[in-house]
């Protein structure tokens, strides 16, 4: 029997990534799966109060998830613990905003491009880039596909106007399609 669609896809993400750890051909990957499939919505929930992280996949190499995003939600400005990651849209459109680190100083985050992803459109950043702030577009719902070449169990999240840095405990909202006991 053939695998579902996600689940070949993380298999063909492990074999990449256990050959080559910076995952050159991952873009390509989640693009073609965004592009032809929708077997991700049994990840997909949403919250009326926050955008919510689902998880597909984690293992050694990296972590997987689904992001659904309700009208007016929006990540905080955030770093990715030294991790590569790729965005890939499953739905909708979905916005990043990209923005310098804060002078050591202190001082507001200056912003840099802000960029439009409709589906099967992948984003990439790295903290050599940059920090990020990820929304759906306006007055619509988003939802992504997010791909950490290492699992990040915690991020660095800027204040817009100040620069200051808090240390952020990421959670799932749900693991393998199953809402997380709260």
């Amino acid at each position: 029997m053939n695998p579902a669609p996600i689940d070949a896809l993380v298999q063909a993400l492990l074999a990449e990534f256990q050959e080559d750890p910076r995952g050159r051909r991952a873009a390509q990957r989640l693009s073609a799966y965004a592009e032809a499939h929708e077997d991700w919505k049994r990840f997909a929930h949403f919250k009326p109060d926050t955008y919510t992280r689902n998880l597909v996949a984690r293992n050694e190499h990296f972590e997987m998830l689904v992001l659904c995003w309700s009208p007016g939600q929006a990540s905080p400005i955030h770093d990715h613990a030294g991790q590569h990651c790729w965005m890939g849209i499953l739905d909708g459109v979905v916005e990043e905003t990209q923005f310098e680190f804060p002078a050591e100083t202190g001082g507001p985050l200056r912003e840099r491009a802000t960029r439009s992803f409709s589906r099967g459109k992948v984003a990439y950043i790295h903290d050599d880039i940059g920090l990020h702030r990820v929304r759906p577009g306006p007055g619509s719902f988003g939802v992504s596909l997010h791909l950490y070449s290492k699992p990040i169990d915690t991020c660095r999240v800027f204040d817009p106007a100040t620069g200051a840095v808090l240390e952020k405990t990421l959670l799932y909202h749900s693991v393998a399609g199953v809402l997380a006991a709260r």
